[in-house]
């Protein structure tokens, strides 16, 4: 396969497992307050994106994929908060174990690397379209 075909495929797979973080970073983000039904019980647990290469048995080309989606198996927080139908017999609840700013730095990364695999692609298909152009143009 030729380099410009397999930069594509690159490209392709870190949009799409870019894509991902991005979707379970917002996740973390909208599950940041989401507490338990009951007393005592536990709230959301904050989402992890695994990466891994794979290679492309046709191109030969080293591709990002998302190996694995997994949890966050840190403490949770607990908050003061008697009212609160989640409250534990002492008054407190347990709070999700997501760091909304750390999410937001998670976003910004996810979201600039997803830029940069974009501008590759469109990159790429600008050489391809010099090369076509400049096929055509010595015949």
């Amino acid at each position: 396969m030729d380099p410009l075909s397999a930069a594509l495929k690159i490209a392709g797979s870190g949009l799409e497992a870019q894509s991902t973080r991005l979707r379970v970073v917002s996740e973390n983000i909208a599950n940041a307050r989401s507490t338990g039904d009951t007393p005592g019980a536990e709230p959301y647990r904050r989402k992890t994106v695994t990466f891994g290469a794979e290679l492309d048995k046709v191109s030969g080309a080293d591709l990002v994929a998302v190996k694995r989606l997994g949890e966050d198996d840190s403490n949770f927080i607990e908050e003061f908060d008697p009212g609160n139908p989640a409250a534990d017999e002492r008054g407190y609840v347990k709070m999700p174990n997501v760091n909304v700013l750390i999410e937001m730095a998670d976003m910004r990364e996810a979201n600039r690397t997803y830029e940069a695999n974009l501008q590759t692609v469109k990159q790429t298909r600008d050489l391809i379209s010099s090369t076509i152009n400049l096929l055509k143009a010595s015949q």
